[in-house]
């Protein structure tokens, strides 16, 4: 005769195999979305642009870019969502194409002459922030703000 104990010792081994099999690429492979909040935008004229970075080796250059994104500038406040990210870390940068040209306008010494802004950090006086002074872990949907 059979205990309950060992029908619960034959289907453990069976709904681990289906958790592995179906469940788990599931969750490895889930798309989240950033819903990027670009604060303190100083006029409607242009874009605001966005890229979304995720390493440190690429960070703010063309080809590290994952996804970008573009709106029409409104005064204020105005908000991106940049979708389908698999869970990882990110950085996010962000420039006001005030002349609507889509190129980061600097001057004589690469300094940009368009408001430029990033998560979690904020430009220094020689340079960009670093991509680890930027980056935050995606899990699910997330927001963040940003601030020129």
């Amino acid at each position: 005769m059979h205990s309950s104990n060992d029908n619960f010792v034959q289907i453990l081994p069976m709904k681990i195999v289906f958790y592995t099999i179906f469940l788990v690429p599931f969750l490895m492979f889930s798309q989240n979305t950033i819903s990027v909040h670009i604060h303190n935008v100083p006029s409607t004229e242009g874009n605001v642009n966005v890229a979304i970075y995720d390493s440190g080796d690429t960070f703010l250059t063309f080809e590290g870019v994952v996804k970008t994104g573009t709106t029409p500038a409104k005064e204020g406040m105005v908000m991106l969502d940049i979708e389908d990210l698999p869970a990882g870390e990110y950085a996010v940068a962000v420039f006001h194409d005030q002349n609507g040209n889509d190129v980061l306008d600097t001057n004589w010494l690469g300094i940009p002459k368009e408001k430029v802004a990033f998560s979690k950090a904020k430009m220094k006086t020689f340079g960009p922030p670093k991509y680890k002074e930027c980056c935050f872990r995606v899990t699910r949907d997330t927001e963040i703000n940003v601030i020129f």
